[in-house]
């Protein structure tokens, strides 16, 4: 997906009891397990999270510390993670949206989006991000704040395959949100940026 300009009125604030902070060294390991609801499914995708770790954020130093929030409880347990990453070191993408299975419908999901977007400039965008159809909520989440569904058929090494996905939208979306959904082509600067690189940052 891709979002050229912000849509303000989709920012919303930090619901009460929560707040926003960044991750710490010593909370990598959280943040490699917040993405799986399941401890076994985050155990086995533990290589997976520390190679890609490694590959494509252990490159920049403390930069990902700097950059990756969470927002947390008011135990200050993270439950939810997002935030915007130069890939390709050229191109400004959301990484790694996830709020955990208990905490979703509190605005936790909306709230990391804003705290990450609100703040940038008009020569920051636009902004990409990668998902999938299953992730419906989210794709009605990045609608309102402008992403549109990207149609070029490959992106980098993956195939883009949004006409398979467009059904499973609109079977599980309500009709108004799947009607308000945008496509949209991505510049060529942008593909040529994603193709060229050996690892996947997309």
């Amino acid at each position: 997906m891709m979002c050229t300009s912000l849509n303000s009125t989709a920012i919303r604030e930090i619901p009460q009891g929560f707040h926003i902070r960044t991750c710490r060294p010593d909370e990598l390991d959280i943040w490699k397990t917040i993405h799986f609801d399941d401890p076994e499914t985050a155990r086995n995708y533990d290589d997976f999270m520390t190679k890609y770790f490694d590959d494509v954020y252990a490159r920049e130093g403390n930069l990902f510390f700097d950059k990756c929030l969470f927002i947390c409880n008011e135990d200050d347990v993270p439950v939810g993670t997002c935030f915007i990453w130069k890939a390709y070191g050229s191109i400004n993408t959301l990484h790694w949206l996830k709020v955990l299975k208990a905490y979703e419908g509190k605005g936790l999901g909306r709230a990391l989006v804003s705290a990450v977007v609100k703040d940038l400039a008009v020569e920051d965008y636009p902004v990409f991000l990668h998902t999938h159809p299953s992730s419906f909520r989210a794709i009605k989440l990045y609608s309102d704040f402008g992403f549109a569904l990207l149609s070029d058929p490959v992106i980098g090494s993956r195939n883009n395959d949004l006409v398979e996905c467009l059904p499973i939208l609109q079977e599980h979306m309500p009709a108004e949100d799947y009607k308000n959904l945008r496509i949209c082509q991505a510049p060529e600067e942008f593909l040529e940026a994603v193709g060229s690189s050996p690892i996947n940052q997309f």
